[in-house]
């Protein structure tokens, strides 16, 4: 089923298209959901809570052509996450030692880190550092953007990028020590 039929169907209430849905985009929105939550168990929470006010929302959706359902759905889902760090106030400045912000993943040596295993470091950073983090590097937002959408400056924005940056790179370091270690 074709996207604009797919939506108008779900708008109409269709059980049938609403499980074809979930079934298409479930997988990428819950990839989603874990890189704004602290945790599988609370991702999918979000995800749940997302496909209630997808269903609840659907009419609203304005095809733009194929690609635009999957593109609305990553955006109200990431908006959800934003919302929830929000409102429980979560979004904070935390500092970090100086050793920690000079820190550098090795070169050449990212591939040999499981996806799990990096993902994980970017589930234990703080709510704020993992926010600005993934608007960053996933959305590929600027921080001018990224600072409206948490209502903080853009200096902050940027400050807790390179903090979230050297926080998964004392991970990544940390990880490679005890793998080699263990060899």
């Amino acid at each position: 089923m074709e996207e604009r039929e797919l939506t108008f169907e779900c708008a109409k209430g269709s059980m049938d298209a609403r499980k074809i849905l979930y079934e298409r985009y479930s997988e990428h929105l819950y990839g989603v959901c874990l890189r704004y939550s602290a945790g599988r168990d609370e991702a999918l929470d979000l995800l749940h809570d997302a496909f209630i006010k997808i269903f609840s929302n659907i009419d609203k959706f304005n095809y733009r052509g194929q690609g635009s359902l999957k593109g609305w759905l990553t955006r109200l889902v990431i908006n959800m996450a934003l919302e929830k760090i929000r409102a429980a106030q979560r979004f904070q400045v935390v500092e970090m030692p100086r050793e920690m912000q000079q820190e550098e993943p090795p070169e050449g040596l990212m591939e040999q880190i499981p996806s799990g295993v990096l993902l994980g470091f970017i589930e234990e950073l703080p709510p704020g550092y993992r926010a600005v983090f993934n608007l960053y590097v996933f959305e590929e937002l600027p921080h001018k953007e990224i600072a409206r959408m948490l209502n903080i400056n853009e200096k902050s924005s940027s400050s807790q990028l390179l903090r979230a940056k050297a926080a998964i790179a004392k991970k990544i370091n940390n990880y490679l020590k005890e793998t080699e270690n263990g060899k």
